[in-house]
């Protein structure tokens, strides 16, 4: 099985995935989310297929969002401009993204990983 990860090489969760991922023998796609964010539509579909509401896709830690103030705005927001604005800035996606096109998780947890992905 080939997953998807879309990733931030800086980001350290990012490399605890990646190396989850290697020492379980899982191959991967690596996708740059700064520099090839996922589009509408992709995000769409990750939310679909992970059961989370949209808010988890948020990076909550990250500086744009904080600088953005979407801790307050997000609650006015509807689904179409929070994906609207997920796509528009892959600093504000919550990382990693990883996919085989059925099933998504966000961000790392060892447990949901083994779970998910061996």
């Amino acid at each position: 099985m080939t997953v998807t990860v879309y990733q931030y090489p800086k980001c350290g969760t990012c490399r605890k995935a990646l190396k989850w991922l290697d020492e379980n023998g899982v191959e991967y796609e690596s996708i740059h989310i700064v520099d090839n964010p996922p589009s509408q539509s992709e995000l769409k579909s990750f939310i679909n297929k992970s059961d989370l509401p949209t808010k988890k896709f948020f990076n909550t830690s990250g500086k744009k969002y904080r600088e953005l103030g979407l801790k307050d705005k997000l609650k006015d927001m509807s689904e179409d401009e929070m994906v609207e604005l997920l796509a528009s800035d892959g600093m504000l996606i919550k990382r990693p993204i990883v996919t085989n096109g059925q099933q998504v998780t966000v961000g790392f947890k060892e447990d949901t990983f083994a779970e998910t992905w061996k």
